[in-house]
C-alpha cells in the first residue's frame, strides 16, 4: 500500500534552541538527508502521537552524537534551562 503526499504550507521562522541540541539535530538530518525543518516536523508529528520517532539504530546514532557534542542535557532538565548571562 503506497500512502499519498499531503500537500501542506510551510512558514519560515527564527526559533532559539540550545546549540548542542541543534548540533546534534543537525546530524540526525544529515545522516537521514533531509532538511532539519523536516526532522523537526517528524519528530514533533511522532510526539503529539505518544510514538517515538526514533529506531534503535538512530538512538545508537544520536547517543554517539550526544557524546561527541557534549550534550548532557536529558529531558528531566528541559522546564529548567535558561539563558547564560
Amino acid at each position: 500500500m503506497t500512502k499519498s503526499t499531503k500537500k501542506v504550507e510551510r512558514v519560515q521562522t527564527g526559533v532559539r534552541i540550545e546549540k548542542r541540541v541543534l548540533k546534534v539535530l543537525k546530524s540526525i538530518a544529515a545522516r537521514n538527508e533531509m532538511g532539519l525543518g523536516d526532522l523537526i516536523e517528524g519528530v514533533v508529528l511522532h510526539s503529539f502521537e505518544g510514538k517515538p520517532p526514533f529506531d534503535a539504530e538512530t538512538m545508537d546514532f544520536i547517543s554517539q552524537m550526544r557524546t561527541a557534542y557534549n550534550l548532557e542535557l536529558t529531558a528531566e532538565d528541559s522546564h529548567l534551562l535558561s539563558e547564560e548571562e
